[in-house]
Formats: C-alpha cells, structure tokens, sequence
C-alpha cells in the first residue's frame, strides 16, 4: 500500500469516526433512555410479579384459615376482597355451609356466585346446577328446567349433568315418555360418564322403559 492510499484510509477512517461521535452527541440520548425503559420495565415487571404472588400467598392463608375456623363458612364470608378467587370462596362457603346444615347459607353463597356478572361462566353454571339441585324439594319443575336449560348448550361443562336433572324435572311432571327420551339421549352420549349412564339406565327401568340401545 502506497503512502498516498494509507493517508487516504487514514483520513477516511477519522471522518467516519468524527461522524459517528457526532451521531452519539445528537442521538445518544435515544440509545440511553431506550436502555433505561428496558431495565426500567424489567424491574417493574418483577415488582408487579412479586405483588401478584403476595397477594395470592396472603389470600390462600386466609382462606386456610377460615376453612379451619370454627363456623368456616361465617369465616369464609369475612374474607376481604378476594378478586378475582371471589367464586371460589363462594363455593368453599357453600359446602362448609351444607356441611354444617344450613341449607339456606348454602344457597345464598350459590346464589351470590350466579349473579356475578363477573364471574366465570363456568362457576357461575356449576353454582346454578348446584343450587338447582339443592332446592329440588322445595322448587317447582318447570322452574327447575327454565333454570337448566342453557346449561344445555353444545360445549357447556356441566350439560350432561343439567340433562339428567331435567330429566328428573321431567319425571316429577309426569312427563315420563320425555324424560325416557332425554335418558336414552344421554346413554348414547359421548360425554356422559359411565356412572351417569349407569343412572340413566335404572331410571329408565324404573319408568319402564327400554334401556337397550340395540
């Protein structure tokens, strides 16, 4: 390499680099507060991870503790803002409630889910299934079907379960070809567990009717 091309690279490499610091004076501050967002972020998000998990650990402490109380659903209630866990607390506050005979408290907490718009749609239809259930003695059927079913919708989570219930609605109304029909439905369905499918079968018998699908 000649003298004159090392002076000509020289010079060359100097102005990009005089360029490149003018560059930094110019738009360093971007390259600096890009940085100080990335860490900055970062650190919030851990801080927010960490609030989330306390108040998870605190709300599962109390809930343990109320389940060890002694009247666990009066203790379950007293829970302060429960958030997002509200449905289940609701339904712990329901079986400790039946558990201890108090029907009327075990349907108010399945009531209080049912009308939380906020809810889940799952809990809110397990708590309306279960409700249903409780009150079978005491509610008209007709009432009892109007309220099951949408819980009969293609994909619903509790519809097989929902099925058999309004099957016995329908037997307590002396619609016994029906509830017979929506039986043998549920024998056939792919959903329906082997122990719903064993129910069916006996009701069926006792209705004489035919529980062989053959």
């Amino acid at each position: 390499m000649s003298e004159t091309d090392s002076f000509i690279e020289e010079v060359t490499e100097e102005v990009r680099r005089d360029r490149l610091f003018a560059l930094i004076r110019r738009y360093g501050w971007i390259a600096v507060l890009v940085v100080l967002l990335i860490v900055g972020g970062a650190a919030f998000n851990e801080y927010r991870k960490a609030q989330v998990r306390n108040q998870a650990e605190g709300l599962g402490d109390a809930v343990l503790a109320a389940m060890d109380a002694d009247d666990a659903a009066a203790a379950l209630g007293e829970i302060a803002d429960p958030g997002a866990a509200q449905p289940v607390v609701s339904l712990l506050k329901s079986a400790f409630a039946l558990e201890a005979e108090d029907a009327g408290a075990a349907i108010a907490a399945l009531a209080e889910i049912e009308g939380d718009a906020d809810a889940p749609v799952l809990y809110r239809q397990l708590a309306t299934l279960k409700r249903v259930m409780l009150t079978a003695e005491s509610t008209d059927p007709d009432a009892r079907i109007d309220a099951l079913t949408p819980l009969t919708a293609a994909g619903a989570p509790f519809r097989v379960l929902a099925e058999e219930q309004i099957a016995w609605a329908e037997v307590e109304k002396g619609d016994t070809d029906a509830a017979i029909a929506r039986l043998r439905a549920l024998l056939e369905d792919t959903e329906a567990s082997q122990g719903l499918r064993q129910r069916a079968t006996q009701l069926i018998v006792a209705l004489g009717g035919d529980a062989d699908l053959s």
